[in-house]
């Protein structure tokens, strides 16, 4: 089966567009939609095609579930992070005084680790 992302999908006229992922643009009626499916633009969807008079046309529109991120899971809770954050700044402000007296901080090796470490979490 094909699949691709809704492109465009109006709810009260009961149509939209598809764009698949091999670059065809597909007509589908809300009627292709399983009964309480609900589809937006950006939604990864698997169709049937059909050729029709005015082009392709999806038969069959089915919503593919959206696959849970192992990172967003397993990072940790936004109370845990609090204490992480403020060490962290209390680390940079000593750093940034002595790059002030012309050198690098001790231990820089340790301050990127800890600002990766900080950068996963954020960005899971």
């Amino acid at each position: 089966m094909p699949t691709g992302k809704v492109k465009f999908f109006d709810e009260k006229k009961g149509f939209g567009f598809i764009a698949g992922d091999d670059g065809a643009e597909v007509y589908f009626a809300a009627s292709a939609l399983p009964v309480g499916a609900r589809v937006r633009a950006g939604t990864r969807v698997e169709f049937g095609v059909a050729e029709t008079r005015r082009g392709p046309q999806a038969l069959t529109v089915t919503p593919k579930a959206k696959v849970e991120s192992l990172a967003r899971k397993n990072r940790r809770k936004p109370e845990a992070m609090v204490p992480i954050v403020e060490d962290l700044i209390k680390i940079l402000d000593k750093s940034s005084t002595q790059l002030r007296r012309g050198r690098y901080p001790d231990g820089g090796h340790r301050i990127a680790a800890a600002l990766r470490a900080l950068a996963d979490d954020f960005d899971a």
